[in-house]
């Protein structure tokens, strides 16, 4: 059960005060800017390899974010005609630390006790987005994106373990994020709080964007039609 503090999501920039970096960690090329397209601060991370330049939560790796929500949300941006990489660092329940990694570098998918490697390809606007596909450097007009990945069906299905815990998170070059939240909601973007009680969408555990985490969408335009969401 979600700590109280932790309902019903947690804003993890927001939570330890990215800003600050007293709980944080940067290393190399690590920008906070302000983003007039989507009205607030986001961070840009980049570098000539993807481990030169970080942002990291919490700062020491000896340190938990202790986080329990089923579903982690990323709100991202990978530059475009680069590679970037992400390292998810969560706790089983027997104590465990696995490595869960995406990143447009790796070719295939690989596992082993310790590691998950999954491939991500960049979603052409047009295509939509998938983890199939061949990798490679994100495509010039790559787009905002919301990836939603359920933290303990990954853990079950390809290491048959039990999910206790996110631990942490390094962001490393080159991408642009906003913020990173969990959450044992299903957020999904697009519907309106209107729409969700018409299609009784909270008993499937599904919920309009929360605000701080949403993408602004101009009058007249659809959520889908400027951004990718991908859940995994």
């Amino acid at each position: 059960v979600l700590a109280a503090w932790q309902r019903p999501y947690l804003n993890i920039f927001k939570h330890f005060r990215v800003e600050e970096w007293k709980r944080s960690a940067k290393e190399g090329d690590v920008a906070a800017l302000t983003d007039t397209r989507l009205k607030g601060t986001i961070y840009r991370i980049r570098g000539s390899n993807p481990a030169s330049s970080y942002l990291q939560l919490p700062r020491a790796g000896t340190q938990s974010l202790g986080l329990t929500g089923r579903y982690l949300y990323l709100l991202f941006r990978p530059l475009p005609h680069k590679h970037f990489l992400v390292h998810l660092d969560v706790t089983t329940e027997e104590n465990q630390v696995v490595r869960i990694s995406f990143s447009n570098l790796f070719k295939e998918f690989k596992s082993t006790a310790t590691w998950l490697q999954f491939p991500f390809v960049c979603g052409a606007a047009s295509e939509g987005t998938a983890w199939r596909g061949v990798p490679g450097a994100a495509p010039g007009d790559v787009r905002w994106t919301c990836l939603v990945l359920d933290l303990p069906s990954i853990l079950a299905l390809y290491l048959s373990r039990r999910y206790s815990h996110l631990r942490g998170v390094k962001l490393c070059s080159n991408l642009l994020v906003k913020t990173l939240c969990t959450s044992d909601l299903l957020f999904e973007p697009g519907v309106t709080l209107a729409q969700a009680r018409l299609g009784d969408l909270s008993c499937r555990g599904v919920a309009p964007m929360p605000r701080e985490l949403a993408f602004p969408v101009p009058k007249g335009k659809k959520w889908h039609d400027l951004y990718d969401y991908i859940r995994y």
